[in-house]
């Protein structure tokens, strides 16, 4: 699980999930590009995440952005090895409340943007090389309110299992990590000021009794994308504490 001079990308790293997961990488000695759609956000991850870093602020929504992120890091790297397609957002929207604009900002983030950040990295990836998908136990479990955010996850896991048979031969290799509740300002945020109490529900849920911390996902998309899962394709790897098994 070495990725000294291994080029990875990683969409949404500027904060939370993404950030923690850039990480992760850097310790391991990896070139690792971030993305994100705040320029500010953006340079402040890279001054704290040290290490050979680069940001490129890029909205996955726009295929437009995609193509010229792509083409800065071909000149720059020429190649990606790993991709973490971490980019996403959610919507607290129950039914009878769902709005159109809505609905339309989660899957153009979630779904098609993910597609073309995935179609648009494979020219760049070579033999060996991995991607990650980071999808959610929401696309089984959602709860309420979720249920716009939970199906553009369940989108995800079925277009890997399609996507590994499109790319039979290429030795890229696509797997879906989806983590359940992680302990993330972002999280909090959403939470508000009922925060704690849900999070205790989260931690009672769950059969190691806690909810995750944004380093375990790290090391689990490292594991992923690592030469130590080479026989591990278009799988959905559940990080969250045991909780969606019971």
């Amino acid at each position: 699980m070495q990725f000294k001079n291994k080029v990875v990308l990683i969409t949404g790293g500027s904060s939370g999930l993404g950030f923690a997961i850039a990480e992760v990488f850097v310790s391991q000695g990896a070139d690792v590009i971030i993305t994100g759609r705040r320029q500010p956000q953006l340079d402040e991850a890279v001054s704290r995440l040290g290490g050979n870093v680069s940001a490129v602020r890029t909205d996955i929504s726009s295929p437009a952005e995609l193509a010229d992120m792509y083409t800065h890091i071909s000149a720059v790297h020429g190649r990606i090895d790993v991709l973490i397609a971490n980019a996403g957002m959610g919507e607290v929207e129950p039914l009878g409340a769902i709005t159109e604009a809505g609905f339309d900002r989660v899957f153009a983030t979630n779904v098609k943007g993910t597609t073309f950040t995935v179609q648009g990295a494979l020219p760049l990836m070579g033999e060996g090389s991995s991607i990650v998908i980071i999808g959610s136990t929401s696309s089984i479990n959602p709860g309420p309110g979720m249920s716009v955010y939970g199906a553009t996850k369940a989108a995800l896991r079925a277009m890997v299992r399609s996507w590994i048979l499109d790319i039979k031969g290429s030795g890229v290799r696509i797997n879906l990590l989806s983590p359940g509740p992680v302990d993330t300002p972002s999280l909090r945020d959403v939470l508000g000021e009922n925060a704690q109490q849900v999070i205790d529900v989260f931690n009672e849920k769950s059969t190691l009794g806690r909810i995750g911390q944004a380093h375990e996902i790290g090391q689990a998309a490292l594991f992923l994308a690592s030469d130590a899962s080479s026989y591990i394709n278009g799988a959905e790897l559940f990080a969250d504490g045991g909780a969606s098994q019971v």
